[in-house]
């Protein structure tokens, strides 16, 4: 099965949350748009991968925050530099590790949460294929 991925999430603060992503994670934007049936949204990701991020803004609409901080993003970074490229251009925009509610995260890498409070995992290590 060829498959792609993508995760789709409200958000109220567009903007912030494409900061977080794009200029956190170094995530390309791969499309936008804008009043599409009264929302508006960004996709997000790297050009040729299997997945890619989805955020939408329904003007006058509340989307709420993560229910729980288990509720991850875990992205592997097996190599070394670029895991700590991707901590550093996070703390450089201000955002903070925090502790994560299941240890064996913080082993090998580090969580932040987003502007919505939905965490993200960056993982040293490689998927187990």
């Amino acid at each position: 099965m060829n498959a792609h991925l993508r995760v789709a999430r409200p958000t109220n603060d567009l903007d912030a949350l494409v900061a977080f992503y794009r200029d956190g994670l170094g995530f390309d934007v791969l499309a936008s748009f804008r009043d599409h049936d009264g929302f508006d949204g960004v996709m997000l990701g790297r050009a040729g991968a299997g997945y890619h991020l989805e955020f939408t803004r329904r003007p006058g609409h509340r989307a709420g925050g993560a229910p729980s901080g288990e509720h991850l993003l875990v992205f592997y970074l097996p190599d070394a530099e670029a895991w700590q490229a991707a901590v550093a251009r996070l703390e450089g925009l201000g955002h903070r590790p925090v502790p994560a509610e299941n240890p064996y995260w913080d082993r090998l890498g580090r969580t932040f949460t987003d502007p919505d409070g939905y965490r993200v995992v960056l993982q040293n290590a490689a998927w187990p294929a």
